[in-house]
This record gives C-alpha cells, sequence and structure tokens, in this order.
C-alpha cells in the first residue's frame, strides 16, 4: 500500500513542481516588462526636462510673456468704465493702494474701489531682471505712431513694466509678430516711461497737451502696434509697452 501510494503520489508533486516553476518564470517575466516599462518612462521624463530643456524654458517663457500681456487689458477694461461714468481721461490716476490717501478724489483712481475698481497686481519676481516683484507705470509721456491721432494731444495713456528679462521680451515680440530681435529706441526715453500718471501728495500729474515723443526704432517697428517689447537706447533697460487708452 504504501509503494502504491508513493507511485500515485509522485505525479503530482512532479506537476506542483513544474506549476511553481512555471509560475516563477511568469513573475519573472512580468517583472522584467515592468523594468523595461519604468526604464522608458524614466527616458521620456528625462528627455523632456533635460533634452528638451529649451522647449520647457519657451513654454515657460510663453506662460510669462501671457501674464504680462494680459493684465494691461483688464487695467484698460476698468478705464472705460470710468470714462462712461463720464471720469475724463485727463483726470484718472494710478496710485497704488498704499497711495490711496494722496487721491485728490477715490473717484479718479483707478485702482480705488470708489474709482476703476481695478486691481493692482505686481509682475511675478521670476520675469523681471532684478528677481524682485515689477511695478507698472501709467502715463501718457509717449505715443506710438499709426494709433490714434499724431501731434498735440495724440498721446496714448501706456503701461510700462521696466527691466523684465531679455527671453521674456524676445517671447512676447515673437508671439505678436514683432519678430525674434528686439527693437532698440532710437533715443533713451528712460524719463518717459518710468514717470507716473499719480497723486504723490504734492504735485499733481498733468498729461501733456504738446507734441510728445514716439516709440520709435528708427525703423517702424512699433508703428500700429498697440503693444509689444523694446529695449532703451544704449543697451537699456527691456521695457514692455501696452497701450491702455487709445488717443
Amino acid at each position: 500500500m504504501i509503494g502504491k501510494n508513493w507511485r500515485k503520489e509522485m505525479p503530482m508533486n512532479e506537476y506542483q513542481n513544474k506549476s511553481r516553476s512555471g509560475e516563477s518564470g511568469n513573475v519573472l517575466f512580468l517583472i522584467l516588462i515592468a523594468v523595461a516599462l519604468f526604464a522608458a518612462l524614466s527616458y521620456a521624463v528625462t528627455s523632456s526636462t533635460r533634452g528638451g530643456g529649451g522647449d520647457a524654458s519657451g513654454e515657460t517663457n510663453l506662460i510669462s510673456s501671457a501674464q504680462v500681456t494680459q493684465y494691461p487689458a483688464s487695467v484698460s477694461t476698468a478705464i472705460v468704465r470710468m470714462i462712461i461714468s463720464g471720469t475724463t481721461v485727463e483726470s484718472i490716476r494710478f496710485n497704488r493702494p498704499a497711495e490711496f490717501t494722496n487721491l485728490d478724489s477715490t473717484a479718479i483712481g483707478v485702482f480705488h474701489p470708489s474709482g476703476g475698481g481695478a486691481t493692482y497686481v505686481q509682475a511675478p519676481a521670476d520675469i523681471m531682471v532684478s528677481g524682485n516683484p515689477g511695478n507698472w507705470a501709467f502715463n501718457g509721456e509717449l505715443e506710438v505712431p499709426d494709433i490714434g491721432t499724431a501731434g498735440a494731444n495724440g498721446n496714448e495713456i501706456i503701461a510700462y513694466l521696466v527691466g523684465i528679462k531679455q527671453a521674456i521680451c524676445r517671447k512676447i515680440n515673437q508671439e505678436h509678430g514683432l519678430g525674434a530681435t528686439i527693437p532698440v529706441l532710437s533715443a533713451d526715453r528712460s524719463t518717459e516711461y518710468t514717470t507716473r500718471m499719480y497723486d504723490d501728495g504734492t504735485t499733481d500729474y498733468s498729461l501733456p497737451t504738446t507734441d510728445v515723443p514716439d516709440i520709435d526704432d528708427g525703423s517702424g517697428s512699433f508703428d500700429g502696434k498697440p503693444f509689444g517689447c523694446f529695449q532703451n537706447a544704449g543697451g537699456g533697460d527691456y521695457v514692455y509697452y501696452h497701450v491702455i487708452v487709445e488717443r
């Protein structure tokens, strides 16, 4: 009986051993597939972040440039509401929240809740050469050729962001038809684009009524362009400009 049972059990043991061997082989095969897939995924991620670093940087610049160009548009909308309500262009002021107490009237403050109600937002630090958040300047010290009228009272109200990175400046121009070469102004306009149209508590801003200088590189690159990016003359700042009131 013992021998008989032993002979019957042998095939079962062999079957179990073969079955376990087959299972081990399948598990090993699945592990190898998983390792291969993981390696392929790692390579793809590495390629997109390291090998394709230029593309990643390009995407970042594109997002940053979009943030820069969209903000002045929201400010322009607030000014339109003010003008519809009876506020004149000459009287509007761009006092920042910390400067609200200097306003002659809260109704003329573009960023004041009782005026235009626009939100003052600094530009992100990572797009600025200084590495600090950027402050916008608004004024009527320059005009853009072929926008509105020329000559006296033809100056636009323009938003400026001074000191942005070259890569952001270039991306803005590429996205809006100005090409990869950043136009350089034919004259130093730093005094004009840094002037602020606001009440400082002592001296009230006065909008120029005489002919003001053009945003011009000598080649007409900005003619008819309501926004774009330039470098100031003499290798100066990279500046984004955006017309918010055409005149």
